[in-house]
């Protein structure tokens, strides 16, 4: 096994192209040619748990770079008796563990009282990684929000019992991992805080033991705790955040702290805390941010420009319909499609994505109207109609400066309403006769056509 001790906890995007570059890493970390193992236990319940762990090999077989097993773990028999056994055995000699999405209190419903958290103690004691995100990252602090309970089905906001696999690795992370910490998915109410809000969380936070802390994930972002080295880093497009009672301290991606800062923080907070019925605002990162993370490997390839923060799916969708609009007002047929091909391309990375938002519904409404508008470039072209009909405007414009020369006005009355019949208005002026197409004709505004 390997020396390095890695744990990860992603806010969600798993398996989306945000956290290609963290998987890599942790793969790199780890430095074995052994497969990964995919603990499918929190999804394993849905209908399409085959397809959820399909997406998921698929994943980091081509985003990756990296072969990953599926555990099979997907209801209580699943570990008891000698399959159970084997499947235990597994977990504990795969280099690197992976679990996500689904349900939090599931999971737990298979994996309490069983050898597997122990396991993954024993991994993360002796070598190994394990990257737990959005549902399985809930089950890490010793308190789990009962996120589809509280949020769905209407129950009382009430910590459930976690594996506490934080605090077996060191007393003092006795906390609660709370992922999906800024979404706002909601709209009109607050979905912060894994859909709890900020009320339902001031109130959860009341009932915590004084020793415990929340720690928030945001969305698209992991938290790298490197127990060999006693750093932990922060990586992806928000931040992570130390909360207690209502107090926070937010280290965005791109920094970090040791491990033992990060304990001075939260004493911290603990000293200057203020009640849970009226939260501070959050404080600046650490000063003694350092990114401590594993070496890093190449990044995937380059999308458009990402701000922190909201879908990013949804952002880059938004960033290549202004990339296609801006080609459009520039008449440039190349530049439209290759913003259509980007955006399919985007979409195709995150084809493995399971997330259940209407992210990738809504990028592809962008692509199909994206798809209608170069249409109907193709149909009525994109140069300037003024540079088509030109030189027969000119030739007409000639005859009626002929018939006008030999006093013929009838003649050269005619040839002008005739160009206006067309689209084409006809001015004369003291400097000479200008034409232009009127943008009603041409479907456009379309440029002068003096002559």
């Amino acid at each position: 096994m390997s020396g390095a001790r890695l744990l990860v906890v992603m806010g969600s995007g798993e398996t989306a192209p945000t956290m290609v570059k963290v998987h890599r890493r942790v793969v790199q970390a780890v430095g074995s040619d052994r497969p990964g193992l995919l603990l499918d236990t929190p999804f394993g319940f849905q209908m399409n748990a085959d397809e959820l762990a399909e997406r998921a090999v698929h994943y980091f077989a081509e985003s990756v770079g990296a072969r990953l097993e599926v555990a099979g773990v997907r209801r209580p028999e699943d570990l008891q008796g000698e399959a159970g056994q084997a499947a235990v055995a597994r977990v504990a000699a795969a280099p690197w563990v992976f679990s996500g999405p689904g349900s939090p209190t599931y999971a737990l419903r298979v994996w309490q009282g069983s050898l597997l958290p122990g396991v993954l103690v024993e991994k993360l004691s002796l070598g190994g990684a394990v990257t737990f995100s959005s549902a399985a990252a809930l089950t890490l602090g010793a308190f789990t929000v009962p996120v589809y309970e509280v949020y769905k089905v209407g129950e009382p906001p009430a910590w459930r019992e976690g594996l506490d696999l934080l605090g077996r690795l060191d007393p003092r992370l006795r906390v609660a991992v709370v992922p999906h910490f800024d979404n706002a998915e909601g709209g009109t109410h607050d979905t912060r805080f894994c859909y709890l809000g900020e009320a339902r969380l001031a109130r959860l936070e009341a009932d915590l033991p004084e020793e415990a802390f929340v720690l928030g994930v945001d969305e698209h972002t992991a938290v790298l705790i490197d127990l060999e080295a006693g750093q932990v880093a922060v990586e992806g497009l928000g931040g992570m955040t130390l909360r207690v009672r209502g107090r926070a301290e937010v280290v965005p991606a791109g920094q970090g702290l040791a491990l033992e800062d990060l304990f001075r923080v939260v004493d911290d907070l603990r000293r200057t805390r203020t009640g849970a019925d009226s939260p501070a605002p959050p404080l600046a990162p650490p000063s003694t941010a350092a990114d401590a993370g594993p070496t890093a490997a190449p990044d995937p390839a380059p999308g458009p420009t990402r701000v922190p923060g909201g879908s990013p799916l949804v952002r880059a969708a938004r960033e290549y319909q202004a990339r296609f609009d801006e080609a459009a007002h520039q008449r440039d047929a190349a530049g439209m499609a290759r913003a259509v091909a980007d955006l399919e391309a985007e979409l195709w990375a995150w084809r493995d994505d399971p997330s259940q938002t209407d992210d990738q519904d809504r990028a592809r409404a962008t692509l199909r109207s994206l798809i209608a508008e170069l249409g109907k470039a193709a149909e009525a072209g994109t140069r300037d109609p003024a540079e088509l009909v030109g030189p027969f405007v000119d030739l007409v414009l000639a005859l009626r400066a002929e018939a006008r020369a030999a006093r013929r006005f009838d003649q050269a009355d005619t040839l002008r309403d005739g160009l206006a019949a067309l689209g084409v208005e006809v001015r004369d002026t003291p400097d000479g006769v200008t034409w232009q197409l009127r943008p009603d004709h041409s479907g456009r505004p379309s440029g002068d056509g003096c002559r």
